[in-house]
């Protein structure tokens, strides 16, 4: 006869699963990057072969390379690929901004001298070369005035274009059109105002100037609506495409018309990318200089009337101070290339906040 004996020991408790895996603490990043810049720092000047650049290069290969292999030594070569990947793509995020960031800390640093009544009230007329006063109120009436001219010209006709092209083009014309648009993109500038000087200053202008070539902010005006027009249409074009075609689909089946439905709906759903892409050439026409200084001259007296005699812009401001042979060039051009920027800022501003509120209230 076999007697089984129970034991009634008390049994451990059960350890607890867990599904944490080990991960690197999270001073090890920011450790690992001040020990690469310092190692980058040691190599870079013991061996005098570079600068402060060369250290955050050098400081950012070794930061790479040590996260790789401390994330592969505690969580696994999994991991460790993705914070690896995770470091490239915020390193390109960070050089992606530091030049922008640079450029708008010389702009206001170096523009903010200038930053006066004088400067925004008064024209270079009559100011010489040891006169510390003179300001840009004519360039900067120039600069609206054409801008302005140029965008009335262009925005209805590379709308209308992209509209036709998404709406209604089909065959070989509205390839043309496409390719004729592609190759107006790469034009520079400067063949633009030789253009409108050939054709507008030297043939069309002297009918209605008494036989002479007149110089005049139209004329800017048409150059720049010349650069303007194929960034409009391409932009334009794309906003068109990205539109759901239910939304054409539904309006045609209530039986509302073609041209009202793109009135109505396609151009509303479309219109902040079409606002956005009209800036972008507003933006591009508002600083260049050669199509203002061949057909429009350029000028130190403030002139209001844009279809008669020399207009100057900031651009072509900016320009002509940078070159001038006085001490205080430098700093009317560094504030007018500041005031430049904020104008196209607030521009931009102004219409994707106008665009908005008319999108919310459709």
């Amino acid at each position: 006869m076999t007697t089984t004996v129970t034991s009634h020991r008390p049994q451990p408790p059960a350890q607890p699963v867990t599904l944490r895996a080990k991960r690197l603490p999270r001073y090890a990043a920011p450790a690992i990057a001040v020990v690469a810049l310092l190692v980058a720092a040691g190599i870079v000047y013991g061996a005098g072969i570079g600068g402060p650049v060369l250290v955050v290069v050098v400081g950012a290969l070794l930061y790479l390379a040590g996260l790789y292999l401390a994330t592969n030594a505690v969580e696994g070569r999994r991991s460790a690929r993705n914070r690896t990947w995770s470091a490239l793509i915020h390193s390109a995020f960070v050089l992606a901004v530091l030049p922008l960031a640079s450029v708008v800390w010389t702009l206001v640093s170096k523009g903010a001298e200038r930053l006066d009544g004088n400067f925004f009230l008064t024209s270079m007329n009559n100011i010489g070369a040891r006169d510390a006063n003179g300001g840009a109120y004519h360039a900067i009436v120039g600069t609206l005035e054409q801008a302005g001219i140029a965008t009335l010209i262009t925005v209805p006709l590379g709308v209308l274009c992209a509209i036709y092209v998404v709406e209604y083009g089909r065959g070989r014309f509205a390839f043309t059109i496409r390719f004729f648009v592609d190759v107006m993109t790469g034009i520079p500038s400067i063949v633009t105002g030789l253009f409108v000087l050939a054709f507008w200053v030297l043939i069309v202008s002297p009918f209605f100037n008494d036989g002479r070539p007149g110089f005049s902010g139209f004329a800017a005006a048409l150059a720049l609506s010349v650069l303007m027009l194929p960034t409009v249409v391409r932009s334009s074009e794309e906003m068109l495409r990205l539109v759901p075609a239910p939304l054409r689909e539904g309006a045609y089946a209530l039986g509302v018309p073609k041209w009202k439905t793109i009135l109505r709906v396609v151009l509303p759903t479309a219109l902040p990318g079409i606002v956005t892409g009209v800036m972008l050439a507003i933006a591009r026409a508002a600083g260049e200089t050669a199509p203002v200084l061949l057909v429009a001259g350029g000028g130190a007296a403030i002139n209001f009337n844009p279809f008669e005699n020399n207009q100057s812009s900031l651009a072509l401001f900016v320009y002509q101070q940078a070159g001038e042979a006085s001490k205080y060039s430098p700093a009317r051009a560094w504030t007018a290339a500041l005031t430049l920027v904020a104008l196209v800022l607030i521009l931009t501003v102004a219409a994707k906040l106008l665009a908005r509120r008319n999108r919310l209230g459709r």
